[in-house]
């Protein structure tokens, strides 16, 4: 992964905030590098990690995957259809064609990592605006791991191109090996 930032996406209104969504759906945006992770491996994520079986009960909290050409388009479609013949349920996953992507607000970027007041100072210290932390790989790395994700094996050949210092490696090493989550253990 090279960055995340969440948002909003597939709906009309301009400009949407949260208090003002229209009919958007909150969403996250991935930068991906093909090289070191294909589509249909992010897709392959995407369905571990939340259960399609259910309706969502707005449109601001629906499941979607939107697609920007006709490949991804394809991919998505296949990989729904394959998650519906292994579920042997209906799938509610909306499969959307990308139009537009809004940022959400500061405060929603980051959410871990804002959380760790020790690691988010490490990035305040590298980073003088709010925008560069949400653009920042090594951020969206570490709130990944801080979110439960990864593993300490790959954290440990990783982390020192975080430019982070050595304690906030240490805090961030112990936050992963104690980790529990089972999407941490892959």
């Amino acid at each position: 992964m090279l960055r995340t930032r969440v948002g909003y996406a597939g709906g009309t209104r301009k400009n949407p905030t949260y208090h003002s969504l229209g009919d958007h759906a909150e969403t996250t945006q991935i930068d991906f590098d093909p090289a070191r992770i294909s589509y249909e491996e992010l897709l392959k994520v995407f369905w571990e990690n939340h259960n399609p079986t259910f309706p969502a009960f707005s449109r601001q909290y629906m499941s979607a995957i939107f697609y920007h050409d006709e490949e991804q388009e394809r991919s998505a479609f296949g990989s729904r259809d394959k998650e519906a013949a292994e579920l042997k349920k209906k799938i509610f996953t909306e499969i959307i064609p990308f139009n537009e992507f809004y940022l959400a607000e500061d405060y929603h970027q980051k959410y871990a990592l804002q959380h760790n007041p020790e690691l988010m100072s490490e990035f305040r210290s590298m980073y003088p605006s709010v925008k560069e932390i949400i653009s920042s790989t090594a951020a969206a790395r570490v709130n990944g791991y801080l979110s439960g994700y990864g593993n300490l094996k790959v954290l440990q050949a990783e982390v020192d191109g975080y430019g982070i210092s050595e304690s906030a490696k240490t805090q961030l090493f112990n936050l992963v090996k104690d980790s529990h989550c089972i999407c941490c253990k892959r």
